[in-house]
């Protein structure tokens, strides 16, 4: 069955399915360090809420058998054992049989809590992973070559990725079209990296050269990926090239890496591949079976890439078997933050002993520079950057974190760099303000060493306390 296999791309998928699970050990460590505050039993959007009121049809997860703290916790460090299993290349140490099941073991962990994360887990690049998390359990393994179907359904998420990223970019914000948009997009960014304010002072033309070369690389690249070889792996180090660059200029999760994972699948390196046998009837039943059915499907993100109405990050189904991408499709021109502080008086005045709550990832003290922590996902700090946007974004959980705040509930304080009040010595009033913040010059760099300049735009929420209701902003 030779027209089944294609031997040659046997390190390739090697690499591919290595990669992949170092990505996997990421989000499942994202989820067991960060779940309980976010959507634990105590948590800002609860878990047994939304299971009170979305049947397992409409959202299939582990957690409609049951749920606690104590379970999540349980399926999520199961998930990186697994994750890092495979990474060590365990799969390879089984029969295919089994290393099928091996890799559908985190696609069915991490879908179960894509599936309750609700906003939390939001994200495109979730259910891109699970994506392709699913064709990598079609894979198989060292019993067999790589299948040709499989291969070439990666490079098909692959172009849906990228090409339907450069639609919604072109479609979109008129500022992609006359290639300004990255005149502010490194300082309105979600969460910008430690060179991000760098990128920003390139000169005006490089950003201009730079953002030709996005929609070239997003529009006409990902078509090159279905031509014979080695103009299809030409066209896939290109993309690679690309998401690097992307790697250096901000914090994006484990978007940009997940994509370089796909496209390490269709690159053809140089390998002699061992000999192995035929694959045995009933896989290749199984892969093209299924692979028939996810190309059926596929026509679901291929109409609305064609549509003049096109969204992204939208999945298609409750299994996340076939979704539509797509990133920036409009740009800021200005940053908002959301700062939130609390004061121990017992009466809030403007001339209170008002103290900043310090986040992570966020911009927050001007003088303190960005630092790189994507792949790893700070979700609370991605959550505030839509929140600064408009309060509609943070109206389910914004009033909740004050709380918490409130509280000085140690889950929740884990998700900030440094909280400003002792452990026994909570805040009594909570408050947030809207800041404009901007990048400082070189000239305001080398005079403060300050990385930002802000400015008070107005009261996000006024002064709360436990014994009031919390206003939501």
């Amino acid at each position: 069955m030779e027209w089944f296999t294609a031997p040659e791309y046997w390190l390739s998928r090697l690499v591919f399915q290595r990669a992949l699970a170092a990505v996997y050990l990421v989000a499942f460590l994202t989820a067991a360090l960060q779940f309980r505050a976010l959507i634990g039993e105590r948590g800002l959007l609860p878990v047994p809420r939304l299971l009170e009121r979305v049947p397992f049809r409409v959202a299939p997860s582990l957690f409609h058998l049951h749920y606690s703290d104590r379970f999540f916790a349980v399926c999520a460090w199961s998930g990186c054992a697994v994750s890092a299993a495979l990474l060590a290349g365990a799969d390879g140490l089984l029969p295919l049989w089994a290393a099928m099941l091996l890799w559908l073991v985190p696609w069915a962990l991490y879908l179960s809590i894509v599936n309750v994360g609700r906003t939390w887990y939001s994200f495109g690049w979730e259910s891109l992973l699970l994506e392709v998390g699913f064709l990598a359990v079609l894979l198989g393994n060292d019993e067999v070559a790589p299948p040709v179907v499989v291969l070439f359904l990666l490079r098909w998420v692959l172009f849906r990725v990228e090409f339907g990223a450069g639609l919604i970019k072109m479609r979109g914000d008129a500022c992609w079209r006359n290639l300004t948009c990255l005149y502010h997009h490194h300082e309105t960014q979600p969460m910008p990296g430690p060179l991000s304010w760098f990128f920003h002072r390139l000169p005006r033309p490089l950003h201009r050269a730079e953002a030709a070369a996005n929609h070239f690389t997003q529009l006409v690249v990902p078509f090159l990926l279905f031509t014979p070889q080695p103009v299809a792996t030409a066209a896939a180090a290109l993309m690679i090239a690309t998401q690097l660059w992307l790697v250096l200029s901000g914090n994006f999760s484990w978007l940009n890496w997940i994509t370089i994972v796909l496209a390490v699948s269709a690159l053809r390196l140089p390998d002699t591949a061992p000999r192995v046998p035929e694959a045995p009837a009933w896989y290749v039943a199984v892969v093209l079976a299924v692979g028939g059915l996810l190309l059926f499907l596929g026509h679901r993100p291929v109409r609305n890439m064609v549509s003049r109405r096109q969204v992204m990050n939208r999945s298609f189904d409750p299994l996340h078997l076939v979704n539509t991408y797509g990133a920036f499709g409009s740009v800021s021109r200005v940053r908002h933050e959301v700062v939130i502080e609390g004061t121990a008086d017992e009466v809030p005045r403007a001339d209170s002993d008002w103290r900043e709550y310090e986040f992570r990832g966020k911009p927050g003290d001007p003088r303190r520079w960005p630092r790189q922590f994507a792949p790893y996902h700070l979700r609370l700090d991605w959550l505030m950057w839509f929140a600064a946007l408009s309060p509609a974004y943070a109206a389910p959980w914004f009033g909740t974190l004050v709380e918490r705040l409130l509280e000085n509930d140690r889950e929740t304080l884990k998700l900030l760099r440094r909280s400003p009040f002792p452990p026994d010595a909570p805040p009594r009033f909570v408050r947030a303000r809207l800041f404009r913040y901007r990048y400082t010059t070189w000239r305001e760099l080398r005079a403060t060493g300050a990385c930002w300049v802000r400015t008070p735009v107005r009261e996000y929420l006024p002064p709360t306390r436990l014994a009031e209701e919390v206003h939501r902003p």
